[in-house]
């Protein structure tokens, strides 16, 4: 049994970021926008200049979204050490590259030196808490808190325990998330590579297929993407989007009458049978989603969001145009030489 209580998620007002690449860096970037205090700590010598120079990449994106009110740059601190970094955490995001050894060696030193009532999440993209946490002292604080990458842009959050971990802190972590503003998704259970990897790493997966059999080009996979079914899921997931497919019989009637489709080669990958159980799942897990919405309110809100992104796409496209005309550079999230790799989590 643990015996720490830990403060209230909303009170938490200084996060220790162990590891400033990419992703580590992208989280300092969010926590100080939300008006946290955040310490620093990443081994490589030039992490200070590289961190504070993707902070202020990501500054004018982030003034644009809206402040707390507390918020500045002025918040961050660079730690010499780890120890020093997390000596006065509220809560500890661990973002170091993605390798087990390394994993398991760092967050076990985490743990020693995280004050014993502070919850620690780690950043990364595909090993199972269980994997992770086996060689700290109080493994059950011990959480998956995964990104989307850039942290301090795209909302979501998925968190999920380890063997073992509590479920105290993996409630904890949830209810911090979202304070701090993020879009939280908390698995039942654990799963490699989580939910929102798996989703994209098939597409990814079919795109490298059809590239290398010559059925598609670069372009055109990302233009299929970005021109169809890409729109829709800014806003309506695949699920609720299939629903919409069934007409006025919803996902129901798409399954019925499209199921046979899942056995035709549309993909490499290999589809589930469509069981009576699988069937009522799908079904029953929209109605909830759809909570009484007819379907007719359904395509009015889709065709609503649909609009909305595609002038804003319009709007931004005339923007980097002028941009261009005029001899300027198109906004990057990533400071001066970075590459992107050396980070953590490889989640695009």
């Amino acid at each position: 049994m643990y015996e720490h209580t830990p403060h209230r998620p909303e009170s938490a007002h200084t996060v220790a970021c162990i590891g400033a690449g990419v992703i580590g860096g992208g989280w300092v970037a969010h926590f100080l926008a939300r008006g946290y205090r955040v310490v620093a700590w990443d081994p490589a010598a030039d992490a200070e200049s590289k961190l504070r120079q993707l902070v202020d990449t990501a500054w004018p994106a982030l003034t644009e979204l809206g402040l707390a009110a507390n918020a500045g740059r002025d918040r961050l601190r660079i730690a010499p050490t780890l120890e020093q970094a997390v000596a006065e955490a509220d809560f500890v995001q661990e973002s170091a590259p993605e390798r087990l050894d390394l994993k398991i060696d760092l967050l076990a030193q985490i743990d020693a030196a995280t004050p014993a009532e502070v919850v620690i999440g780690s950043s990364t993209s595909g090993y199972s808490m269980s994997e992770m946490q086996i060689k700290a002292q109080h493994p059950e604080r011990l959480v998956v808190g995964h990104p989307f990458n850039p942290p301090y842009l795209v909302p979501l959050v998925e968190v999920v325990g380890g063997a073992a971990s509590e479920r105290w802190a993996v409630d904890w972590a949830a209810e911090f998330y979202r304070a701090a503003g993020k879009s939280v998704l908390t698995l039942d259970r654990e799963l490699p590579g989580f939910i929102g990897n798996r989703i994209q790493e098939a597409a990814w997966r079919e795109a490298l297929h059809m590239v290398a059999n010559g059925e598609a080009t670069v372009a055109q996979i990302d233009q299929a993407m970005t021109d169809g079914p890409g729109l829709r899921w800014a806003f309506f997931g695949p699920c609720l989007t299939f629903h919409l497919a069934g007409g006025t019989g919803g996902m129901a009637h798409m399954l019925d009458h499209f199921g046979p489709a899942l056995q035709a080669p549309w993909t490499r990958m290999e589809a589930p049978h469509l069981t009576q159980q699988l069937r009522d799942a799908m079904v029953t897990g929209t109605d909830d989603v759809v909570a009484g919405r007819e379907v007719t309110q359904l395509i009015a809100q889709r065709d609503r969001r649909m609009i909305a992104v595609l002038r804003a796409l319009e709007e931004v496209d005339r923007a980097e145009t002028a941009e261009t005309a005029e001899g300027g550079h198109r906004h990057s999230a990533l400071p001066e030489g970075a590459t992107g790799t050396e980070e953590s989590d490889v989640t695009p």
